[in-house]
C-alpha cells in the first residue's frame, strides 16, 4: 500500500463515529460525588449539602463539572470484557498500528459545560473523529495527533458537555544500543542541611533514623522539625536493619544507563516503625509480596555513594 492510499484511508476517518451514544452504567449519584470530592479535597458544600446548594440559587446539590467523564466510564470489572459499540475505534487503532503508530499518549483535553449535573441525571457519550494531523516529528518519535469530539447527553438527549480529546499516536523511537564504555554513575542525591547526616551515615554502612530529642518520635525522611511536638532538637538511633515490604512497584521506564531493569522499588517498613523507599535485591520481581520479611544490605554504587537496599530474609539471617 502506497503512502497516498494510506493518507486517504486515514482522512476517511475524519467525521466518522468511533463510539455511538452509550449511556453510563449508573446515574449521577450522591455517594460517587462524595467520594470524588473527598479524594480531590474539594470542600465546596454545593456538592454535598442541600441547604448550602439552595442558598446559591441551585435546586439542590450538583455534581462537580469535572466529573462528567466519570459518569460514562465502564468501571474496572467491565475492562475485562469487550467494549460494546466500539468497532470504529478499534478499526482506527488497527489502521494507525498498520502505519507503525503503535504507542499513544494523551496530550490535552478541552471541556465545555452546558449545565450542571444533578443526582438522577443519566449521562451518555458519543465520540466522533474531528481531525487526524499529518505526520509530525516529536520528542517521542514521529506520529500523528488524533483529535476526537466527545458529546455528553442526558436522559432527555440534551447536550450537557462536550470534550475535545487529543492524543498523539506515535512510532516509538528504536532503543539505543548498549554502550561498550563504562557505565555512568548513579544520579546524585540532593543533599541539604536536613539530610546530609543520613547519607554520611550510609557511607559508613549505618542506617540511622532521625529522632526527636523532646518526645522521642522517630521520623523519616529527615526534616528540621518534629511533626509531633514541633521541637527542632534531634539526634539519631541506629536501625536494626529488619523490616517488611509495605508496598512495591516494578519500574521498567524511564530508562537510565546507570541501572539494570526492571527495578524493584519498595516502601519498606522498618522494625522501628518508620518507612523508607528503597530497592529490593536478591529477588525476582514476580516473587515479591506484600509483608515479605526483608533485611538490610548495602549497595556501594561508587566510592562516594552507598545506599541501603533490602533482600529477603534467608535462613542465615534468622
Amino acid at each position: 500500500m502506497g503512502a497516498a492510499e494510506y493518507e486517504e484511508r486515514l482522512e476517511a476517518f475524519v467525521g466518522r463515529e468511533l463510539t455511538p451514544l452509550t449511556p453510563g452504567q449508573d446515574p449521577v449519584n450522591q455517594p460517587m460525588i462524595r467520594h470524588w470530592t473527598e479524594a480531590m479535597g474539594d470542600t465546596s458544600p454545593v456538592y454535598t449539602d442541600e441547604a448550602a446548594a439552595r442558598a446559591t440559587g441551585r435546586p439542590g446539590v450538583v455534581a462537580p463539572a469535572s466529573m462528567v467523564q466519570a459518569w460514562t466510564m465502564r468501571g474496572y470489572a467491565a475492562t475485562t470484557a469487550p467494549a460494546p459499540g466500539r468497532r470504529g475505534f478499534d478499526e482506527l487503532v488497527a489502521l494507525l498500528d498498520e502505519g507503525g503508530y503503535t504507542s499513544v499518549v494523551a496530550t490535552d483535553s478541552e471541556l465545555e459545560f452546558a449545565r450542571e449535573l444533578v443526582p438522577g441525571d443519566h449521562v451518555g457519550v458519543r465520540e466522533v473523529v474531528e481531525s487526524i494531523s499529518p505526520e509530525k516529528k516529536t520528542g517521542l518519535g514521529v506520529g500523528r495527533f488524533v483529535t476526537t469530539m466527545k458529546t455528553y447527553r442526558d436522559q432527555n438527549d440534551e447536550v450537557v458537555a462536550t470534550q475535545r480529546w487529543r492524543t498523539l499516536r506515535f512510532c516509538p523511537a528504536p532503543a539505543q544500543a548498549a554502550s561498550d564504555g563504562p557505565r555512568p554513575p548513579r544520579p546524585r542525591p540532593a543533599l541539604n542541611r536536613d539530610n546530609a547526616f543520613w547519607f554520611e551515615a550510609a557511607r559508613e554502612h549505618r542506617l540511622v533514623i532521625q529522632r526527636c530529642v523532646s518526645c522521642e518520635t522517630l521520623r523519616h525522611p529527615p526534616g528540621p522539625c518534629c511533626p509531633r511536638c514541633g521541637s527542632f532538637a534531634w539526634d539519631t538511633v541506629r536501625a536494626s536493619g529488619r523490616g517488611h515490604v509495605y508496598s512495591f512497584t516494578i519500574n521498567h521506564h524511564p530508562r537510565h544507563p546507570a541501572f539494570d531493569y526492571p527495578l524493584v522499588v519498595a516502601v519498606v517498613e522498618l522494625a522501628e516503625g518508620t518507612r523508607l523507599i528503597t530497592g529490593l535485591t536478591g529477588v525476582a520481581p514476580e516473587d515479591v509480596t506484600i509483608d515479605m520479611p526483608v533485611v538490610l544490605d548495602w549497595l556501594d554504587a561508587d566510592p562516594d555513594l552507598s545506599l541501603p537496599v533490602f533482600r529477603p530474609v534467608a535462613s542465615e539471617d534468622r
